[in-house]
């Protein structure tokens, strides 16, 4: 059989088991999002002036976008779940623009000098070790159910999980964390996010591969 034929084949028959197989991830979405913030409050905690930085633009600004990118990572897995995945790429244009728009304030408000140390923050090191803590239960979870689906590329497929378990992470994990400047959370939580999307990739290589 062709490599073509092959793919319609499966395209076919993941049609008639869509709805199961995105059912699956919606139940594994939502298990590994109780499982992170559950952790979370277990752990590390919320910031105790939570009520103070949700009325700071700055906060709100943090939580919008690593939400987004959350939202904008289970559409391209959910995509990517069918074998003629034509991922929705354009999904990533609104966390893409929050950042640039937080960088860009960042750099108009702030003087040239304390950029740097706006950059680095205080709990970078924090940042590298919870966001793939809370975020390995929420991985391990899609990865889980997508193992009943049929993805074209297995790498790629489990690249987006890593994704879009990392950007739940990242939307409980800053909760807790009280460096709220967009320099940041571009840095370091873009950092985390990725070592689980490379995770995610090395163990959908494995798992997801048909």
């Amino acid at each position: 059989m062709k490599t073509d034929d092959l793919i319609s084949v499966l395209s076919r028959d993941a049609r008639r088991t869509g709805p199961t197989v995105h059912g699956r991830l919606a139940l594994a979405l939502g298990i590994g999002a109780v499982a992170a913030f559950a952790l979370l409050t277990a752990t590390i905690g919320i910031r105790p002036d939570i009520t103070a930085a949700s009325r700071t633009m700055l906060f709100d600004l943090k939580i919008l976008l690593v939400a987004t990118l959350a939202v904008a990572a289970v559409a391209l897995v959910r995509a990517a779940a069918r074998p003629e995945a034509n991922l929705p790429k354009a999904v990533l244009l609104v966390p893409a623009l929050l950042v640039l728009f937080g960088i860009g304030h960042e750099v108009a408000t702030q003087l040239p000098a304390a950029l740097p140390m706006r950059l680095v923050g205080k709990n970078w090191g924090v940042c590298l070790v919870a966001i793939p803590m809370l975020g390995a239960l929420p991985l391990a979870a899609i990865l889980t159910a997508m193992s009943a689906a049929a993805p074209r590329n297995a790498t790629l497929a489990g690249a987006l999980s890593g994704l879009a378990a990392g950007a739940i992470a990242a939307t409980f994990y800053g909760l807790h964390c009280t460096d709220d400047s967009p320099l940041f959370v571009a840095t370091w939580y873009s950092i985390a996010i990725a070592m689980l999307a490379a995770t995610g990739a090395a163990v959908g290589r494995r798992v997801l591969a048909w």
